[in-house]
């Protein structure tokens, strides 16, 4: 097994199923990982405090010194800097019958179905009305109109959604292909969607979505995908748990990625009016300011924006990386402007 340099840190919880999809990255690509156990509510100080670092959504995945967030540019990262040229697997694989992967369509697949359209319908079917005032009260930061009883009254239209998109699931595959995309193994497109329905599968409101006479393509391939995870997780070692102190001070003591990688694209960044070493903003789109991270502008492409971080309690400093799409950089002065 490829033993990576340097160390990769994954920030997660057990309930999370956007972590159980980078688990099944990670595992997918045979990357050896350790983990830091998060709380599902606010606070983490593991991340807040530790790594100076606001945004809130989970995972976040740290390789040496650089800290992504969102799975869409975690996953690109973890296929750039882990290549099969180094041993690693990959999530992009060749087409079954020749032909490149469709890299840009994966991940705008992914990121904009997969992981928006089908997820939400999925969180419908959660049990509002069993959860505690504190985890309601924490997800109304993200979604202040958050109503417990019009949730709970949609769990009929999001079963019927859900249901139609599986049909078109089981459309793709009537062929006879074992993967979405018909690639030789299971792409990011397969693990996308299979983690959205595979968490619904333990749902005990779910049982009649999942009709192997109504789905019988769909059926087989979401089959197929998890026993194929679990049988590779056989052969995978265990992450190695870390507590956050412990963790902020590897990725504080680690080297960063050279900011000529991602380098700085002038022309984009003066699209947004921001400037490299200028401290800014980075608000994601969904939560807007509330939970935007500050910091020096370092590196800014077509995919990602990186700023740098101080811990709150170290003061050492951190490279953090957002993906263009879903967020935005946003100026000091911009924002003094705009009052």
């Amino acid at each position: 097994m490829p033993s990576p340099h340097p160390g990769v840190i994954l920030y997660r919880y057990d309930a999370s199923p956007f972590s159980v999809k980078i688990d099944n990255v990670l595992l997918m690509k045979n990357i050896p990982h350790s983990t830091v156990k998060v709380a599902n509510v606010l606070p983490r100080p593991e991340i807040t405090e530790m790594l100076g670092l606001t945004y809130r959504l989970i995972p976040v995945l740290a390789i040496g010194n650089d800290i992504y967030c969102d799975t869409s540019l975690i996953v690109a990262a973890l296929e750039r800097r882990f290549p099969t040229s180094k041993g690693f697997g990959t999530i992009f694989p060749p087409k079954k019958h020749g032909g490149s992967p469709d890299t840009g369509l994966l991940k705008a697949f992914t990121r904009h179905y997969a992981d928006t359209v089908l997820f939400n319908w999925a969180t419908i079917l959660l049990p509002w009305n069993r959860f505690p005032e504190p985890f309601l009260k924490d997800r109304r930061m993200i979604a202040p109109n958050l109503n417990v009883e019009v949730m709970m009254n949609s769990q009929g239209k999001a079963m019927n959604a859900l249901s139609a998109h599986l049909a078109l699931i089981n459309e793709q595959l009537q062929d006879g292909r074992e993967w979405l995309f018909d690639t030789e193994l299971a792409s990011l497109a397969d693990i996308g969607i299979h983690f959205t329905y595979d968490w619904l599968r333990g749902f005990p409101n779910t049982r009649y979505l999942f009709d192997e006479g109504k789905f019988p393509h769909a059926m087989r391939w979401l089959n197929r995908l998890s026993k194929f995870i679990q049988t590779t997780k056989k052969d995978f070692p265990a992450p190695i748990a870390l507590a956050g102190p412990d963790a902020a001070n590897m990725i504080a003591n680690s080297p960063h990625e050279p900011y000529d990688v991602v380098g700085f694209d002038t022309a984009e960044a003066t699209r947004v009016n921001v400037s490299k070493g200028q401290m800014i903003d980075v608000v994601p789109d969904e939560s807007g300011h509330q939970f935007a991270t500050t910091g020096k502008l370092v590196a800014f492409n077509q995919e990602e924006i990186v700023i740098e971080t101080k811990g709150v309690i170290s003061g050492a400093i951190f490279r953090c990386h957002f993906p263009r799409v879903g967020f935005t950089p946003s100026s000091k002065k911009m924002q003094k402007h705009r009052l």
